[in-house]
């Protein structure tokens, strides 16, 4: 394809991209952590181990690339990444970008935005880490990571919006983006469309949060591909439960929306600050939730239903490549 992508360690080329999973977290952690310091240190090494064998446990099952989008304010660490893709091969796509209004850390941009000045600098921030590199370490991002609300998409993430638009047409990387309880699809792909950005170079996250193949539609149609990205999730943040996931996703590999589809987990492997304590009805709803759960639990459900392999390596691989090499989607219209 001639076409490269930024990884942690440094650009490949699309054609080694492989098979990826698309939005997986190996660290995460929620604004405000970093004021909870009676928890001591971050402790490195131990989630070194941790993530080096996430890593391992992925690649057992053929995946070469994971996607970790954790945006600016919650924890990214290209350092850390760098370090568990040179213990194991595992080549990792980090990114640039903030997350939604409700969840993210909004005071500063807010301050920002009110002086008039906030849409041009989240641009000049984007451009800086995607050219030079991130906080002089010379990681440069291979996604911007957008985030909308639920229902709708707020002025406030409007600029980080149109930001990564100018930025998108300028570089050509690939827009990743949160879509909070799997709303808001259409709008955001049509949103960065308006403003400029090439469709194909756009992947609208967690629309596995619907469970309506008619959204789903709607939002491929505009030359968009979508993201199945949350499969073990279910019962909390308004996630159905993966079933339900199955028969939409059957249903639109029908339809032959498969150009158009990749699949993850948005596992979080390490938590920055104190992890979830969830009862123990929850814990055995999510029991599921880690990055090996669709090739160990659902893959063989998808090909019981007649999913051939064919199919399957459009999923996990030749769409990945197309996604970044910006070749375009196969659009259907009714």
């Amino acid at each position: 394809m001639g076409k490269t992508v930024e990884t942690v360690t440094g650009k490949i080329s699309v054609d080694q991209i492989g098979k990826t999973l698309i939005h997986e977290h190996f660290i995460f952690g929620y604004p405000g952590f970093q004021g909870d310091v009676t928890l001591g240190p971050f402790k490195e090494e131990e989630a070194l181990e941790t993530a080096i064998g996430v890593a391992r446990q992925v690649m057992s099952f053929g995946v070469k690339t994971v996607v970790d989008p954790t945006p600016n304010e919650c924890g990214r660490d290209p350092l850390f990444l760098k370090k568990v893709s040179e213990a194991t091969g595992l080549q990792i796509i980090c990114a640039t970008g903030y997350y939604y209004e409700g969840e993210g850390a909004t005071p500063y941009f807010k301050f920002r935005q009110a002086l008039g000045t906030a849409e041009q600098e989240i641009y000049e921030m984007f451009k800086e880490e995607i050219e030079n590199g991130i906080a002089g370490t010379g990681i440069k991002p291979g996604v911007i990571k957008l985030a909308s609300s639920k229902g709708e998409i707020t002025e406030y993430e409007k600029m980080f919006f149109r930001a990564a638009a100018r930025v998108q047409q300028e570089t050509g990387i690939v827009i990743l983006t949160h879509t909070q309880e799997g709303t808001m699809g259409p709008e955001q792909a049509q949103f960065l469309i308006d403003a400029g950005v090439d469709p194909s170079k756009i992947i609208i996250g967690h629309m596995c949060g619907s469970t309506d193949p008619a959204y789903h539609r709607e939002t491929m149609d505009k030359g968009v591909k979508i993201a199945f990205d949350r499969f073990g999730i279910q019962g909390m943040v308004g996630a159905p439960f993966d079933q339900e996931r199955i028969e939409v996703l059957l249903t639109l590999l029908e339809a032959g929306y498969e150009n158009q589809i990749m699949l993850a987990h948005d596992s979080v492997n390490i938590w920055l600050g104190r992890p979830p304590v969830m009862n123990e009805q929850v814990m055995q709803i999510m029991e599921n939730w880690n990055p090996a759960h669709i090739f160990t639990n659902i893959l063989p459900v998808l090909q019981e239903r007649g999913i051939s392999e064919t199919q399957l390596e459009k999923l996990f691989t030749d769409n990945a490549a197309s996604l970044f090499s910006g070749s375009g989607s196969t659009v259907l219209k009714g």
